[in-house]
């Protein structure tokens, strides 16, 4: 072991490291939250000067990491800027920067590489660089290694590269960023070791393994894992619908039994950054190799095709009640991806208003956790949330459940409500007024 290498490791043993994460969002800003917890000095970095702001006057951003958390971690020292130049104070810098696809969905690790770019004349002796940021086989090694080598420092020896994925679960109150297992590959053995020390002292469990390749290709697993399963219940769903049969019923019932089967639950869409995208990092890397990954595409279509199918219902509902959609006031409930949170990241919700839009409805939401619709790449729309009451409901044609977030009076929403679409079972037991979708 070099005496570099030794170095860094007893200052992230002994918590005199000074650790830098760079992207403050759903990720990076739990993270600056953890090591600040832990007694670590953190210096958080992000392009975003209103983040930046906030984050120095004691507020959080993020419904579920509330202010306390915020001030707490001020109170150990935690300061947020902008200046990347401030990368030269640290000894650790984590990356946490968003690798969404582009047009053609398509990888774009642009966010990644610029990042990097901007961090390489600030690097220095000593440091560890982990990438968190999800992203396909290859990455650490063929896009960061070659521009830190290119800056004059040895991998391994004068800079430590890691790759350890990004495993939060916004909302999760089951689940922290101490109690998730934390994978780490290295770009060597020394890497690696660096890497096992950089987390050891903030993960209660840390899960080294043989290369920054697998550790990328177990975060792509965990997620093709989840979105296959949700694609084969979510088509299965369609199919019961068509024979009259309670999809929830069934699943119920299959998961009582103890061994070869876990439950999963249909819904309107996938949302979240990881599961609608993380599939399509795997067969952009695997058409690469020649290998046509059939499997995970056919779920992804399957998936991608649900907004469509609630619309679908929506329009069978309303012309139940002999109305068509163009003209119709429809009302979606919940637009964050999933309940309880105010993350809106490729939220199904977004393309089910955008498609009853482009049909001639009338669309509003609710939203108690959005009161006002954000920017976003792909949907524009001026609106702020809806306040839920008896006279509101009862102005709508249709009410469309999307994201069913324990906050809404389901009772009263049925009381009042002349039609429901339900997209997520919370009405299983209830036919008067509602549609299953």
């Amino acid at each position: 072991m070099s005496d570099t290498q030794q170095q860094l490791i007893d200052k992230l043993q002994a918590k005199t490291a000074a650790i830098g994460i760079v992207g403050l969002g759903y990720v990076g800003l739990p993270l600056c939250l953890r090591y600040a917890e832990a007694g670590y000095s953190v210096l958080g970095f992000d392009i975003s000067a209103a983040k930046v702001e906030s984050l120095n006057n004691g507020r959080s951003y993020f419904r579920h990491y509330g202010d306390e958390l915020v001030a707490a971690a001020r109170e150990q020292g935690f300061t947020a800027t902008a200046d990347f130049a401030r990368a030269s104070e640290v000894d650790a810098l984590i990356l946490c920067v968003p690798t969404p696809l582009n047009e053609h969905r398509d990888p774009d690790i642009s966010y990644v590489t610029r990042t990097m770019d901007s961090l390489l004349p600030n690097l220095h002796n000593g440091q560890v660089v982990s990438l968190e940021s999800t992203t396909y086989p290859g990455t650490t090694e063929e896009e960061l290694r070659p521009r830190i080598e290119s800056a004059g420092h040895t991998i391994g020896e004068s800079v430590f590269l890691v790759y350890s994925p990004e495993r939060e679960d916004p909302g999760n109150k089951n689940f922290s960023t101490r109690t998730i297992p934390k994978v780490v590959g290295g770009s060597t053995s020394q890497c690696l070791a660096v890497g096992v020390a950089l987390y050891e002292n903030v993960i209660d469990t840390v899960v080294p393994v043989s290369s920054t390749e697998v550790a990328e290709m177990t975060k792509l697993l965990e997620n093709i894992h989840r979105a296959v399963n949700i694609g084969l219940v979510n088509e299965m769903k369609v199919v019961a619908d068509k024979m009259g049969i309670d999809i929830y019923e069934v699943i119920d019932a299959a998961a009582t039994k103890p061994f070869g089967f876990v439950p999963y639950y249909p819904g309107p869409g996938l949302g979240g950054h990881c599961i609608p995208i993380d599939p399509f990092y795997l067969t952009w890397k695997a058409k690469k190799y020649g290998v046509n990954t059939r499997f995970i595409e056919l779920a992804g279509e399957v998936n991608s095709n649900m907004p469509s199918y609630v619309v679908g219902k929506v329009a069978a509902g309303l012309n139940d009640h002999s109305k068509a959609v163009r003209g119709s006031s429809i009302l979606v409930l919940g637009i964050a991806y999933k309940p309880n949170v105010d993350d809106m990241r490729e939220s199904p919700s977004a393309e089910i208003m955008q498609l009853l839009a482009d049909l001639g409805a009338n669309v509003d939401y609710s939203d108690p956790y959005v009161p006002c619709f954000p920017q976003m790449r792909q949907y524009e729309f001026d609106l702020t949330s809806v306040e839920l009451t008896a006279e509101s409901l009862a102005h709508y044609d249709c009410v469309v459940l999307a994201t069913d977030h324990d906050a809404f009076d389901y009772d009263s929403i049925h009381q009042h409500a002349s039609l429901i679409v339900d997209s997520r079972g919370r009405y299983r037991e209830i036919s008067k007024k509602v549609l299953k979708a």
